[in-house]
């Protein structure tokens, strides 16, 4: 079994990867943890856009210039002999120009002269680059699965509580005690029981509904969108902070819903032979894991959408679900569910020029307001040119809309 120690880099490669998730990375890093690679998330954010905007041509959608830049940010200010360092940019392998980050990134890199000794892995489901894709062993699939299903139920739960807290900062606190608790459980455990989860889900909703609150209700607003922008604060401005600040609470679904999409929409489709079984097996898995980790949040008083199999047959009859690149039919579906459970706003967020987000997600938005006139969607788009001024002047109008 292999001992993690983040203390200590006796690893043969540091594996530098971008901001993304800020709720599941602080988990997901020690999937990533093995004899060869020795995970970095990067948190270096000053100046990063602009020199994102120096390596990419602006052409590309705003999550490419923030990974980018981020990255190049930390190569330059690398303390580490860089012929030990490796980059690994996720890709979701679809029509999205997501798929040409990797070789954006090698432009990158050679434009910065450190091409003949930083390499570019890439992680994805759908053969890209091949012969320069970080393989996951058995082990690191099953820590990524618990990271992403803590992270999910840890975020739920800290931005339903923390709007309503008498002692400011308790809710975070939790968070963060939370995080440490199963980082240590990570590190220690190669397989992560399937008991223990259930377990720890029903204490920590236990956890968050003995902080004491304030009483008041306010009002609920859905963020839905593109996946850098909808879970990073560098992509979306620290928009959860500003709608807090506001007086109201915010509502962004868990990542496991994107996986359960991504799996259900496009790999059971992309695979046809022997992995579709096991495909279809981890599917299962997660979708009835999700399951527990929805039944123990809602026991506890807490909202949250359907199991991702449920929530999938209620919205079919409004959203067509042959739009499958990227985030896709899921975007219109995280808001029709929202709107039939009584979030009746929608901040939609999308970088600009995003073809599959402006085809699927902002396509949707008008059909979707005809078929629910008693909710508001508002879109609002991030990217480099975007002044703050902007952006939370449309997050404005849709808290002040009366509905």
């Amino acid at each position: 079994m292999y001992r993690i120690n983040e203390d200590e880099f006796k690893e043969k490669y540091i594996l530098m990867v971008p901001a993304m998730l800020d709720a599941h990375f602080p988990l997901l890093k020690y999937a990533l943890f093995s004899k060869n690679y020795h995970p970095q998330f990067l948190d270096c954010e000053e100046g990063i856009t602009d020199i994102g905007l120096k390596h990419v041509h602006n052409d590309m959608c705003y999550p490419s210039v923030l990974n980018i830049g981020q990255f190049i940010s930390a190569l330059r200010s690398c303390p580490y002999d860089l012929s030990r360092v490796k980059l690994l940019m996720p890709s979701a392998g679809d029509a999205c120009r997501g798929s040409n980050y990797v070789s954006a990134l090698k432009k990158a890199v050679e434009i910065e002269g450190m091409d003949d000794k930083v390499k570019v892995l890439t992680l994805n489901a759908v053969g890209i680059d091949p012969d320069n894709q970080l393989v996951f062993s058995l082990p690191m699939l099953v820590k990524a699965l618990y990271a992403l299903l803590y992270g999910d139920i840890l975020m739920l739960l800290v931005n339903q509580v923390r709007p309503y807290e008498k002692n400011k900062g308790e809710a975070d606190e939790f968070w963060q005690k939370w995080i440490e608790k199963i980082s240590e459980y990570l590190k220690k455990d190669r397989f992560v029981k399937l008991l223990s989860i259930k377990s720890n889900f029903e204490k920590m909703c236990a956890d968050f509904e003995a902080i004491e609150k304030t009483g008041e209700k306010k009002e609920r607003i859905g963020l839905v969108g593109e996946l850098y922008i909808k879970y990073c604060h560098l992509g979306n401005r620290n928009v959860v902070k500003f709608i807090e600040e506001q007086g109201f609470e915010t509502h962004t679904n868990g990542f496991t819903w994107y996986m359960l999409y991504y799996m259900d929409s496009h790999l059971l489709n992309e695979y046809k032979g022997i992995a579709r079984p096991f495909i279809r097996l981890g599917f299962n898995i997660l979708n009835s894991m999700q399951k527990t980790m929805i039944k123990t949040m809602r026991k506890h008083g807490f909202y949250s959408l359907d199991v991702f199999s449920d929530f999938k047959k209620e919205v079919n009859k409004y959203v067509n679900q042959g739009y499958i690149i990227a985030d896709g039919w899921l975007i219109g579906g995280e808001i029709t569910a929202h709107i039939l459970h009584d979030c009746k706003k929608v901040l939609a967020m999308q970088p600009f020029g995003c073809m599959p987000n402006h085809t699927c997600g902002r396509g949707m938005y008008p059909h979707l307001s005809r078929l629910f006139p008693e909710g508001r969607i508002v879109s609002v788009d991030f990217d480099s040119s975007s002044s703050e001024v902007t952006i939370f002047n449309r997050v404005k109008m849709l808290l002040d809309f009366n509905v």
